[in-house]
């Protein structure tokens, strides 16, 4: 890898625990000149990555010294291209890419890959057969298990909708496929019925709001579950539930804990979001850039589920379901204040509102 610092990063033991534990990684040497590490955002204004990912990622680099630099691709796919440039151009010794269209930004990876720069693949995959680089993530196929089993228990059968994630996000369809595992027996004996399924561009909620409304009116309004693939286009779909009074009353799924999700939870007009710790995320990935700068990371898995089945060195971390029965998890854990948690909530209606 190439490394034009003086006294660079020594290597990181990188120890990932078994199943449903956090990756752990080691402390980062000392080096005498500063190490830059880019991170190229798909989209900044979503909550998640301002409130969650980045202080994790730059907490570690402030305590490797190392620089952080970071660019917004704004939902871009071409300008995204130009933000990797950007981050070579400015020095980046290595650069973590949260992808807009995981199969697009591949010749800005083989760029800085040319360059001996390694990249890591953030939270989306990006599916190349290429050394130095990673794939940092939760496990998306579970995540849509978690989302599934929630929503099966709580609608054992009807009228179900699946309003899925961005088609170019890889994401989208490892979580619909977790979701189908679950469900296909059910399916399969017609207690459920698939009444509407569609994908999300760029996983807006106010598109998912759009489609939940349509699917609605083909179907009179009998839907009893929607599995919604993220919080986002949870919140879109209940927005068009609510519209016609069944918030509340049709069971939704979501991911990420978002803030307003997890009200959501509380409130009852959501059923389930699944935690994913974001900080351990963003944790994870700095410590894998910076141990990749000095040479190959160890104690890495192999990630081979992808669409073309290339073997990634890999970190899956362990999602988590909440529910209201577990809602006092997240609070317990610093990801939301209790306040934030039971605004508008009868008090004693749930367990971590009393």
């Amino acid at each position: 890898m190439r490394n034009t610092k003086k006294g660079v990063v020594g290597l990181l033991a990188l120890t990932v625990a078994a199943a449903g534990s956090m990756a752990s990684i080691g402390a980062v040497a000392a080096q005498d000149d500063e190490l830059v590490v880019g991170v190229s955002w798909n989209n900044f204004q979503e909550e998640r990555w301002a409130l969650r990912d980045e202080p994790a990622i730059q907490a570690v680099l402030d305590a490797a010294g190392a620089q952080y630099i970071s660019t917004d691709a704004a939902s871009s796919a071409e300008k995204q291209l130009t933000d990797v440039e950007q981050l070579i151009t400015q020095g980046a010794d290595a650069i973590i890419i949260l992808g807009q269209d995981t199969d697009a930004i591949q010749p800005a990876v083989q760029a800085a890959l040319d360059q001996g720069i390694p990249v890591v693949a953030y939270d989306r995959l990006i599916e190349m057969d290429a050394d130095g680089l990673y794939y940092v993530t939760f496990d998306n196929v579970e995540v849509g298990r978690i989302q599934a089993r929630a929503i099966l228990e709580a609608v054992p059968e009807g009228n179900y909708v699946f309003i899925k994630g961005n088609s170019a996000d890889p994401n989208a369809d490892f979580l619909r496929g977790g979701q189908q595992e679950v469900l296909q027996d059910a399916i399969d004996s017609g207690a459920i019925v698939n009444v509407g399924e569609q994908y999300t561009d760029n996983w807006d909620p106010a598109i998912a709001q759009r489609n939940m409304e349509q699917i609605l009116t083909d179907n009179d309004n009998d839907v009893d579950a929607v599995v919604a693939s993220n919080d986002g286009t949870a919140g879109g779909s209940i927005a068009a539930l609510a519209a016609q009074g069944l918030d509340g009353v049709v069971a939704v799924s979501g991911q990420d804990a978002d803030n307003a999700a997890l009200n959501r939870v509380a409130l009852g007009t959501q059923t389930v979001t699944v935690w994913k710790d974001a900080r351990e995320l963003g944790k994870a990935a700095a410590e894998v850039a910076l141990a990749a700068i000095d040479g190959e990371p160890e104690g890495l898995t192999v990630f081979s589920d992808g669409p073309n089945g290339i073997a990634m060195d890999s970190i899956l971390l362990a999602p988590t379901p909440i529910l209201q029965g577990n809602l006092q998890d997240v609070v317990d854990g610093g990801w939301i204040t209790q306040e934030e948690l039971c605004a508008g909530v009868e008090a004693g209606s749930v367990e971590a509102c009393g």
